[in-house]
Protein backbone atom coordinates (compact mmCIF):
# COMPACT_ATOMS: atom_id res chain seq x y z
CA UNK A 1 0.00 0.00 0.00
CA UNK A 2 1.52 3.29 -1.08
CA UNK A 3 2.04 6.23 1.26
CA UNK A 4 2.59 8.51 -1.72
CA UNK A 5 1.28 11.92 -0.63
CA UNK A 6 0.31 12.72 -4.21
CA UNK A 7 -2.64 10.32 -3.98
CA UNK A 8 -5.92 12.18 -3.79
CA UNK A 9 -7.77 12.01 -0.43
CA UNK A 10 -10.86 9.85 -0.33
CA UNK A 11 -14.14 11.75 -0.83
CA UNK A 12 -15.41 12.98 2.51
CA UNK A 13 -11.99 12.79 4.16
CA UNK A 14 -10.14 15.87 5.43
CA UNK A 15 -8.20 17.39 2.57
CA UNK A 16 -10.67 16.34 -0.12
CA UNK A 17 -11.36 19.09 -2.63
CA UNK A 18 -14.98 19.32 -1.56
CA UNK A 19 -17.09 17.60 1.03
CA UNK A 20 -20.85 17.67 0.70
CA UNK A 21 -21.13 18.58 4.38
CA UNK A 22 -19.27 21.81 3.62
CA UNK A 23 -22.26 22.93 1.54
CA UNK A 24 -24.70 22.58 4.43
CA UNK A 25 -25.62 25.01 7.21
CA UNK A 26 -24.86 24.22 10.84
CA UNK A 27 -27.32 21.58 12.01
CA UNK A 28 -29.94 23.64 13.92
CA UNK A 29 -29.98 21.49 17.05
CA UNK A 30 -26.19 21.71 17.34
CA UNK A 31 -26.62 25.45 17.95
CA UNK A 32 -28.73 24.67 21.00
CA UNK A 33 -26.13 22.54 22.79
CA UNK A 34 -24.62 25.30 25.00
CA UNK A 35 -28.11 26.46 26.00
CA UNK A 36 -29.14 22.90 26.84
CA UNK A 37 -26.13 22.60 29.14
CA UNK A 38 -27.19 25.79 30.91
CA UNK A 39 -30.74 24.52 31.34
CA UNK A 40 -29.57 21.14 32.60
CA UNK A 41 -27.69 22.91 35.39
CA UNK A 42 -31.03 24.21 36.71
CA UNK A 43 -32.28 22.30 39.78
CA UNK A 44 -35.37 21.07 37.93
CA UNK A 45 -33.46 20.19 34.78
CA UNK A 46 -34.64 20.74 31.21
CA UNK A 47 -37.92 20.75 29.30
CA UNK A 48 -36.69 20.04 25.78
CA UNK A 49 -39.13 21.31 23.14
CA UNK A 50 -36.46 21.56 20.44
CA UNK A 51 -37.68 18.60 18.37
CA UNK A 52 -41.38 17.95 17.80
CA UNK A 53 -41.25 14.23 18.51
CA UNK A 54 -44.37 12.30 19.60
CA UNK A 55 -44.48 10.88 23.12
CA UNK A 56 -47.92 9.22 23.05
CA UNK A 57 -48.49 5.53 22.24
CA UNK A 58 -48.93 4.26 18.70
CA UNK A 59 -52.66 3.44 18.41
CA UNK A 60 -53.31 -0.26 18.93
CA UNK A 61 -55.00 -0.78 15.57
CA UNK A 62 -51.84 0.45 13.83
CA UNK A 63 -49.57 -1.74 15.95
CA UNK A 64 -51.73 -4.75 15.07
CA UNK A 65 -51.56 -3.96 11.36
CA UNK A 66 -47.76 -3.71 11.59
CA UNK A 67 -47.48 -6.98 13.52
CA UNK A 68 -49.78 -8.83 11.12
CA UNK A 69 -47.42 -8.10 8.24
CA UNK A 70 -44.06 -8.90 9.80
CA UNK A 71 -43.76 -12.20 7.93
CA UNK A 72 -43.00 -10.53 4.59
CA UNK A 73 -39.72 -11.99 3.33
CA UNK A 74 -40.03 -10.65 -0.21
CA UNK A 75 -39.11 -7.19 -1.42
CA UNK A 76 -41.94 -4.66 -1.26
CA UNK A 77 -42.39 -2.28 -4.17
CA UNK A 78 -41.49 1.40 -4.12
CA UNK A 79 -44.99 2.26 -5.28
CA UNK A 80 -46.65 -0.01 -2.72
CA UNK A 81 -49.74 -2.15 -3.37
CA UNK A 82 -52.64 -0.50 -5.13
CA UNK A 83 -54.76 -1.12 -2.00
CA UNK A 84 -52.48 1.21 -0.02
CA UNK A 85 -52.65 3.94 -2.64
CA UNK A 86 -56.43 3.57 -2.90
CA UNK A 87 -56.66 4.01 0.88
CA UNK A 88 -54.51 7.15 0.65
CA UNK A 89 -56.70 8.42 -2.19
CA UNK A 90 -59.80 7.84 -0.07
CA UNK A 91 -58.28 9.80 2.80
CA UNK A 92 -57.27 12.64 0.46
CA UNK A 93 -60.87 12.85 -0.77
CA UNK A 94 -62.52 12.45 2.63
CA UNK A 95 -60.30 14.79 4.64
CA UNK A 96 -58.80 17.16 2.05
CA UNK A 97 -61.43 17.44 -0.68
CA UNK A 98 -58.97 16.18 -3.29
CA UNK A 99 -60.15 13.92 -6.11
CA UNK A 100 -57.06 11.93 -7.03
CA UNK A 101 -56.26 8.46 -8.33
CA UNK A 102 -53.82 5.87 -6.98
CA UNK A 103 -51.51 6.47 -9.96
CA UNK A 104 -50.75 9.94 -8.59
CA UNK A 105 -49.67 8.80 -5.09
CA UNK A 106 -46.26 7.60 -3.89
CA UNK A 107 -45.31 6.38 -0.38
CA UNK A 108 -42.08 7.91 0.96
CA UNK A 109 -39.61 6.98 3.70
CA UNK A 110 -40.65 9.83 5.99
CA UNK A 111 -41.42 13.33 4.73
CA UNK A 112 -37.99 14.74 5.66
CA UNK A 113 -36.32 12.34 3.25
CA UNK A 114 -38.54 13.60 0.44
CA UNK A 115 -37.98 17.26 1.30
CA UNK A 116 -34.20 16.79 1.40
CA UNK A 117 -33.86 14.81 -1.83
CA UNK A 118 -36.72 16.09 -4.01
CA UNK A 119 -34.65 18.79 -5.80
CA UNK A 120 -31.95 16.21 -6.59
CA UNK A 121 -34.48 13.66 -7.83
CA UNK A 122 -36.08 16.30 -10.05
CA UNK A 123 -32.72 17.01 -11.69
CA UNK A 124 -32.22 20.51 -10.29
CA UNK A 125 -28.72 21.87 -9.94
CA UNK A 126 -26.47 24.92 -10.37
CA UNK A 127 -28.33 27.88 -11.85
CA UNK A 128 -31.69 26.74 -10.49
CA UNK A 129 -33.40 28.26 -7.47
CA UNK A 130 -35.45 26.52 -4.80
CA UNK A 131 -37.71 28.99 -2.99
CA UNK A 132 -39.17 28.55 0.49
CA UNK A 133 -40.74 30.79 3.19
CA UNK A 134 -38.43 33.00 5.27
CA UNK A 135 -39.54 31.32 8.50
CA UNK A 136 -39.25 27.69 7.56
CA UNK A 137 -38.29 24.10 8.21
CA UNK A 138 -34.49 24.05 7.64
CA UNK A 139 -34.58 21.01 5.33
CA UNK A 140 -35.94 23.09 2.42
CA UNK A 141 -32.60 24.90 2.30
CA UNK A 142 -30.69 21.65 2.77
CA UNK A 143 -32.47 20.07 -0.20
CA UNK A 144 -31.40 22.91 -2.45
CA UNK A 145 -27.78 22.80 -1.27
CA UNK A 146 -27.49 19.03 -1.68
CA UNK A 147 -28.07 19.31 -5.43
CA UNK A 148 -26.08 22.52 -5.92
CA UNK A 149 -29.13 24.71 -6.52
CA UNK A 150 -29.51 28.14 -4.92
CA UNK A 151 -31.78 28.30 -1.85
CA UNK A 152 -33.93 31.46 -1.82
CA UNK A 153 -36.11 32.71 1.04
CA UNK A 154 -39.26 34.67 0.24
CA UNK A 155 -41.87 36.65 2.10
CA UNK A 156 -44.08 37.40 -0.90
CA UNK A 157 -44.05 35.69 -4.28
CA UNK A 158 -43.37 38.94 -6.13
CA UNK A 159 -39.92 38.98 -4.49
CA UNK A 160 -38.88 35.96 -6.57
CA UNK A 161 -37.28 35.80 -10.02
CA UNK A 162 -39.67 33.49 -11.91
CA UNK A 163 -37.08 32.91 -14.63
CA UNK A 164 -34.82 31.09 -12.13
CA UNK A 165 -37.15 29.50 -9.59
CA UNK A 166 -37.77 25.87 -10.49
CA UNK A 167 -39.33 24.62 -7.25
CA UNK A 168 -41.57 26.62 -4.92
CA UNK A 169 -42.23 25.33 -1.40
CA UNK A 170 -45.37 26.24 0.51
CA UNK A 171 -45.85 25.16 4.12
CA UNK A 172 -49.31 25.44 5.64
CA UNK A 173 -49.75 24.94 8.55
CA UNK A 174 -46.25 26.29 9.01
CA UNK A 175 -43.39 24.69 10.86
CA UNK A 176 -42.44 26.54 13.05
CA UNK A 177 -44.91 29.44 13.14
CA UNK A 178 -48.23 27.58 12.93
CA UNK A 179 -49.41 30.07 10.30
CA UNK A 180 -52.21 28.90 8.00
CA UNK A 181 -52.53 30.09 4.41
CA UNK A 182 -56.08 30.86 3.30
CA UNK A 183 -57.68 29.28 0.26
CA UNK A 184 -57.29 32.62 -1.56
CA UNK A 185 -53.57 32.72 -0.76
CA UNK A 186 -53.17 29.15 -1.98
CA UNK A 187 -55.06 29.92 -5.19
CA UNK A 188 -52.79 32.90 -5.81
CA UNK A 189 -49.69 30.73 -5.31
CA UNK A 190 -51.05 28.09 -7.71
CA UNK A 191 -51.79 30.76 -10.32
CA UNK A 192 -48.28 32.25 -9.95
CA UNK A 193 -46.60 28.86 -10.25
CA UNK A 194 -48.63 27.87 -13.29
CA UNK A 195 -48.06 31.20 -15.03
CA UNK A 196 -44.30 30.79 -14.65
CA UNK A 197 -44.11 26.99 -15.10
CA UNK A 198 -42.73 26.45 -11.60
CA UNK A 199 -43.37 23.19 -9.73
CA UNK A 200 -45.28 24.00 -6.53
CA UNK A 201 -44.80 21.59 -3.62
CA UNK A 202 -46.98 22.06 -0.54
CA UNK A 203 -45.76 20.65 2.78
CA UNK A 204 -49.02 19.84 4.58
CA UNK A 205 -47.80 17.53 7.34
CA UNK A 206 -49.77 19.36 10.06
CA UNK A 207 -52.98 19.83 8.08
CA UNK A 208 -55.15 17.84 10.51
CA UNK A 209 -54.03 19.96 13.48
CA UNK A 210 -55.96 23.19 12.95
CA UNK A 211 -57.04 25.13 16.05
CA UNK A 212 -58.01 28.69 15.19
CA UNK A 213 -58.19 28.16 11.43
CA UNK A 214 -59.16 25.31 9.12
CA UNK A 215 -56.13 24.41 6.98
CA UNK A 216 -56.76 23.76 3.28
CA UNK A 217 -54.79 21.53 0.92
CA UNK A 218 -53.35 22.78 -2.34
CA UNK A 219 -55.00 19.70 -3.90
CA UNK A 220 -58.47 20.80 -2.75
CA UNK A 221 -60.74 21.21 -5.75
CA UNK A 222 -61.62 24.72 -4.56
CA UNK A 223 -57.92 25.68 -4.70
CA UNK A 224 -56.63 23.98 -7.84
CA UNK A 225 -59.86 23.65 -9.83
CA UNK A 226 -59.56 19.88 -9.85
CA UNK A 227 -56.36 20.04 -11.93
CA UNK A 228 -53.18 18.81 -10.19
CA UNK A 229 -50.74 19.64 -12.99
CA UNK A 230 -47.62 21.24 -11.55
CA UNK A 231 -48.68 20.52 -7.96
CA UNK A 232 -47.49 18.12 -5.27
CA UNK A 233 -48.61 17.79 -1.65
CA UNK A 234 -46.49 16.12 1.04
CA UNK A 235 -48.13 14.41 4.01
CA UNK A 236 -46.82 12.61 7.09
CA UNK A 237 -48.37 10.37 9.74
CA UNK A 238 -45.73 11.24 12.34
CA UNK A 239 -47.86 13.64 14.39
CA UNK A 240 -51.48 12.78 13.58
CA UNK A 241 -50.87 9.05 14.30
CA UNK A 242 -47.68 9.11 16.45
CA UNK A 243 -45.76 7.30 13.71
CA UNK A 244 -42.49 9.26 13.67
CA UNK A 245 -40.68 5.99 14.40
CA UNK A 246 -42.35 4.26 11.44
CA UNK A 247 -41.27 6.85 8.81
CA UNK A 248 -44.74 6.75 7.24
CA UNK A 249 -45.55 9.44 4.69
CA UNK A 250 -46.46 10.03 1.06
CA UNK A 251 -46.51 12.55 -1.77
CA UNK A 252 -49.44 13.06 -4.15
CA UNK A 253 -50.38 15.32 -7.04
CA UNK A 254 -49.29 15.70 -10.65
CA UNK A 255 -49.26 12.13 -12.02
CA UNK A 256 -46.49 12.93 -14.52
CA UNK A 257 -44.16 14.16 -11.75
CA UNK A 258 -45.13 11.27 -9.46
CA UNK A 259 -44.29 8.76 -12.22
CA UNK A 260 -40.88 10.38 -12.74
CA UNK A 261 -40.18 10.22 -9.00
CA UNK A 262 -41.27 6.59 -8.97
CA UNK A 263 -38.76 5.68 -11.69
CA UNK A 264 -35.90 7.46 -9.92
CA UNK A 265 -36.75 6.05 -6.51
CA UNK A 266 -37.00 2.50 -7.90
CA UNK A 267 -33.41 2.77 -9.08
CA UNK A 268 -32.37 4.19 -5.71
CA UNK A 269 -34.15 1.51 -3.68
CA UNK A 270 -36.14 4.08 -1.68
CA UNK A 271 -38.73 1.61 -0.40
CA UNK A 272 -41.12 1.89 2.53
CA UNK A 273 -40.99 -1.47 4.40
CA UNK A 274 -44.02 -3.68 3.80
CA UNK A 275 -45.17 -3.71 7.46
CA UNK A 276 -45.07 0.10 7.50
CA UNK A 277 -47.09 0.21 4.29
CA UNK A 278 -49.75 -1.93 5.99
CA UNK A 279 -49.67 0.26 9.11
CA UNK A 280 -50.05 3.37 6.95
CA UNK A 281 -53.18 1.98 5.33
CA UNK A 282 -54.67 1.11 8.73
CA UNK A 283 -53.89 4.57 10.11
CA UNK A 284 -55.43 6.45 7.19
CA UNK A 285 -58.56 4.30 7.24
CA UNK A 286 -59.34 5.34 10.83
CA UNK A 287 -60.24 8.87 11.93
CA UNK A 288 -61.12 8.13 15.58
CA UNK A 289 -57.55 7.89 16.85
CA UNK A 290 -56.72 11.22 15.18
CA UNK A 291 -59.49 12.98 17.07
CA UNK A 292 -58.24 11.42 20.30
CA UNK A 293 -54.71 12.65 19.61
CA UNK A 294 -56.01 16.13 18.68
CA UNK A 295 -57.60 16.29 22.12
CA UNK A 296 -54.26 15.57 23.78
CA UNK A 297 -52.47 18.20 21.74
CA UNK A 298 -55.21 20.77 22.36
CA UNK A 299 -54.97 20.34 26.14
CA UNK A 300 -51.18 20.68 26.12
CA UNK A 301 -51.34 23.67 23.79
CA UNK A 302 -53.80 25.44 26.09
CA UNK A 303 -51.63 24.85 29.16
CA UNK A 304 -48.40 25.93 27.46
CA UNK A 305 -49.97 29.01 25.89
CA UNK A 306 -51.30 30.21 29.24
CA UNK A 307 -47.87 29.65 30.85
CA UNK A 308 -46.01 31.53 28.10
CA UNK A 309 -48.42 34.46 28.08
CA UNK A 310 -48.31 34.58 31.88
CA UNK A 311 -44.53 34.95 31.63
CA UNK A 312 -44.79 37.89 29.25
CA UNK A 313 -44.55 36.20 25.87
CA UNK A 314 -46.68 37.28 22.91
CA UNK A 315 -48.00 34.48 20.69
CA UNK A 316 -48.04 35.22 16.95
CA UNK A 317 -49.65 33.17 14.15
CA UNK A 318 -49.95 29.67 15.73
CA UNK A 319 -53.42 29.00 14.29
CA UNK A 320 -52.48 25.35 13.72
CA UNK A 321 -49.78 22.65 14.07
CA UNK A 322 -47.86 21.67 17.22
CA UNK A 323 -46.06 24.97 17.60
CA UNK A 324 -46.57 28.21 19.51
CA UNK A 325 -44.60 31.04 17.88
CA UNK A 326 -43.71 33.12 20.93
CA UNK A 327 -41.70 36.31 21.41
CA UNK A 328 -40.76 38.81 24.06
CA UNK A 329 -39.62 41.26 21.41
CA UNK A 330 -35.89 40.53 21.81
CA UNK A 331 -33.44 38.18 20.06
CA UNK A 332 -34.24 34.58 20.95
CA UNK A 333 -30.57 33.61 21.53
CA UNK A 334 -30.44 36.08 24.41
Amino acid sequence: MSNDSTHAPLPGHPGAARRVSDLLPVFPWDKLEPYKRTALAHPDGLCDFSVGTPVDPVPELIQKALAAHTDTPGYPTVWGPVELRETIAGWLCRRLGAEIGPEAILPTVGSKELVAWLPTQLGLGPGDQVAYPKLAYPTYEVGARLCGAEPVEYGELDELDPSRVRLLWLNSPSNPTGRVLTADQLRAAVAWAREHRVLLVSDECYLELGWEAEPVSVLDQAVCGGDHEGLLAVHSLSKRSNLAGYRASFVAGDPVVVKELLEIRKHGGMIVPAPVQAATAAALADDAHVEEQRGRYAARRSALRAALEGYGFRIEHSEASLYLWATQGRPCWE
